[in-house]
């Protein structure tokens, strides 16, 4: 074999190597970003799950509080509100917003009980009430997560690579779950 045929083969090698590594190296970036879209859609579906528990929940702590504040009309009204819009958002943009009314609504329901010292001992009213809280628990746990996965994709989709790699599969930044403005306040205790 001829040294000039050995340096063509030795060239054709390093060009191949250089390609596979390319290609691996895309395939990589892709991937990446594709797998952080699902597992901000696998978060939010988790997310969407707890709040689901929590709007079957409360149409039967609706019917326990009912008896005791019958004149608290406006109250259920507003929940039933946030419920309906909530499953009507076609966006999750739109169903944070809604959950976000309807845990400013529901705080407002729990509250009641001050106002109702019978409702105090329902043990109907207990044990809702205990689900709830454990359901809110969830809840806050999952958004923990959602948000986890959002900062993880948006922060790739910034650097250059990751900017790269979402803009060729599609992937979009996702957008963070906050607080309602409401609930950023610190809360006031008195004696």
């Amino acid at each position: 074999m001829s040294k000039q045929v050995k340096n063509i083969l030795i060239t054709v090698a390093i060009l191949l190597l250089i390609g596979f590594m390319t290609f691996g190296w895309v395939i990589k970036g892709y991937n990446q970003a594709v797998a952080m879209d699902e597992n901000i859609k696998g978060c939010w579906a988790q997310v969407e799950n707890q709040l689901k528990r929590r709007y079957d929940l409360i149409p039967n702590l609706i019917q326990t509080v009912k008896g005791y504040a019958s004149h608290e009309k406006e109250l259920f009204e507003n929940i039933a509100e946030a419920r309906t819009k909530y499953f009507q958002a076609g966006s999750t943009k739109n169903k944070v917003v809604a959950a976000n009314q309807l845990e400013g609504v529901l705080s407002r329901l729990l509250m009641l009980q001050e106002s109702y010292p019978d409702l105090k001992a329902n043990q109907s009213f207990l044990k809702l009430q205990d689900s709830l809280e454990g359901t809110e628990n969830r809840i806050a746990v999952e958004r923990q997560r959602y948000n986890d996965a959002v900062q993880g994709l948006n922060t790739y989709a910034r650097t250059f690579y990751g900017h790269f790699f979402t803009s060729i599969a599609g992937v979009s930044k996702a957008t963070y779950y906050e607080l309602p403005e409401g609930e950023k306040a610190v809360p006031k205790v008195k004696f």
